[in-house]
């Protein structure tokens, strides 16, 4: 099972045991995935679908402790892609007033089609309703990528105004949410991985964050490796190539000004530069006699470089001339 798969399974085994919560979450279940009919008749019923087995009979629960409402479960199999669609019914008019009126999403009053609002904010006025709204929200039409790979969260809506409403619940929680337009679709997500673990603390889903956790905590912890692997490279490959030019500066001075004409301390420097051309500044301060400090070796092979500089530009100067 994916990680999205296991939030959503972690999600679906909790009912909330308030009731106002246990509304708005179904409310979310309806704005994001369910179909209010109205017959020739005026008469109401509710269709909520998923490919969700999971989602399917969490909404089933929560109608049956909420609304004491025993709907119809209806299964669509494609064998051909090997995948199934679920929906969850209440075909009882009254039964499909009670929960539209107690989602706020109809007045007291039986009215049009038209008057079907999708998200009431009376129904999500206290913090922990908007948790229950956000766990409704993401069961149906949520998903979260391998946080292994990346991070990822998102929720797709069918309409602009759903996908506002729905970055604004989040936002209410001190998380940045941003919305982005996908086909015919409109998608609140969120990118980095400490929002992440926010909005699962959110819809308290806290085995799925001790999973993030720990999987944000490796990757940081290779990441820190890999950059100091990278840093210790860069200073090899630094101290590499300084000792092979200081190595090659020598040689010219040897060959062309020869040693006899240095001064001792840059000739002791040189020897042994010449018989240690892999040791760091430190070595070679050392294995002189009296040992030098780091600087001190550095000071005089910075010299004996200058002045190699210095020969090569008379040479070059006295070709042309």
């Amino acid at each position: 099972m994916s990680f999205s798969g296991r939030v959503k399974e972690e999600l679906a085994g909790s009912i909330s045991p308030a009731r106002h919560c246990r509304i708005a979450e179904t409310a979310a279940f309806i704005g994001m995935c369910g179909t209010v009919v109205i017959n020739s008749f005026d008469r109401y019923s509710i269709k909520i679908h998923s490919e969700n087995l999971l989602a399917a009979r969490k909404v089933f629960t929560l109608l049956q402790k909420t609304f004491n409402i025993k709907a119809d479960i209806s299964v669509r199999r494609n064998i051909r892609k090997g995948s199934a669609a679920y929906a969850v019914i209440v075909r009882n008019h009254e039964d499909a007033l009670r929960i539209l009126q107690a989602a706020k999403m109809i007045g007291d009053h039986q009215g049009s089609a038209d008057d079907i609002q999708a998200f009431s904010p009376l129904v999500i006025r206290q913090t922990c309703c908007k948790r229950a709204f956000l766990r409704g929200a993401f069961q149906a039409a949520g998903s979260m990528s391998d946080p292994k790979k990346s991070y990822h969260f998102e929720i797709v809506c069918s309409s602009p105004e759903a996908a506002g409403q729905i970055r604004s619940v989040i936002c209410s929680f001190g998380l940045d949410a941003k919305i982005v337009p996908r086909k015919k679709t409109f998608v609140v997500y969120l990118k980095e991985g400490a929002q992440i673990v926010d909005i699962l603390n959110v819809m308290e889903a806290h085995v799925s964050l001790m999973e993030l956790e720990n999987v944000r905590i490796l990757k940081e912890m290779r990441n820190s490796v890999n950059r100091k692997v990278n840093c210790e490279t860069a200073n090899i490959n630094k101290t590499v190539s300084a000792a092979v030019k200081q190595v090659e500066d020598i040689t010219y001075l040897r060959d062309t000004v020869g040693f006899e004409n240095l001064p001792e301390n840059l000739v002791e420097a040189a020897h042994a530069r010449l018989e240690n051309p892999e040791a760091t500044l430190k070595e070679l301060g050392e294995a002189l006699t009296p040992p030098v400090g780091k600087s001190g070796i550095n000071h005089r092979l910075r010299r004996l470089s200058e002045l190699a500089d210095k020969v090569r530009q008379e040479h070059k100067e006295d070709y042309y001339d």
